[in-house]
């Protein structure tokens, strides 16, 4: 399932599976769900951000010269324990490494703007993943899905996964 992230793809330095779960609140345990401690506006600005091809062309080129810098998102380390809001992970993102900051900026986004956006392709992809995937269903609350992002991504799909799949190759090599 992993490879169905896009985080690992377009995010230049957050952990896949955690800030995944950290977006749809997947984990079953309050106590190790970094989400249940992020306030619902935070919530709300995931759930309402949405995709365009402005957003997308950005998000990919951001991906690209993250890769021609050798900036790997599987470097980073997210300390959940001081996240309580977007903000804060955005944070921890741009301080993984010096690039992140002016490499997302170069494309026009700000720290929580190219989290949001992250964010929102990693929960079309995962709302997407459950439409045939009965285990994943159970995790995804249908009334917080953005409908119009999910067929964003599935509009993509392929080119995003073959943006995985070039980073899959680099980080084998």
């Amino acid at each position: 399932m992993k490879h169905r992230y896009i985080l690992a793809a377009l995010l230049a330095a957050a952990s896949v599976a955690p800030v995944a779960s950290f977006a749809q609140e997947a984990a079953p345990a309050p106590a190790a769900n970094p989400a249940a401690q992020i306030p619902a506006a935070d919530k709300q600005a995931i759930q309402n951000y949405n995709l365009n091809e402005d957003v997308f062309t950005r998000l990919v080129a951001v991906s690209k010269d993250a890769k021609a810098q050798g900036i790997r998102p599987k470097d980073a380390k997210t300390d959940f324990s001081k996240i309580h809001s977007l903000d804060d992970l955005a944070a921890q993102v741009t301080t993984a490494d010096p690039r992140i900051a002016p490499l997302i900026k170069k494309h026009g986004f700000t720290p929580r703007d190219f989290l949001l956006a992250n964010l929102a392709v990693t929960n079309a992809a995962i709302a997407s993943e459950a439409k045939s995937n009965p285990q994943m269903a159970a995790y995804v609350d249908q009334s917080k899905v953005n409908q119009k992002n999910v067929a964003f991504y599935e509009a993509h799909k392929a080119q995003i996964n073959a943006l995985m799949n070039e980073d899959a190759q680099a980080g084998a090599q």
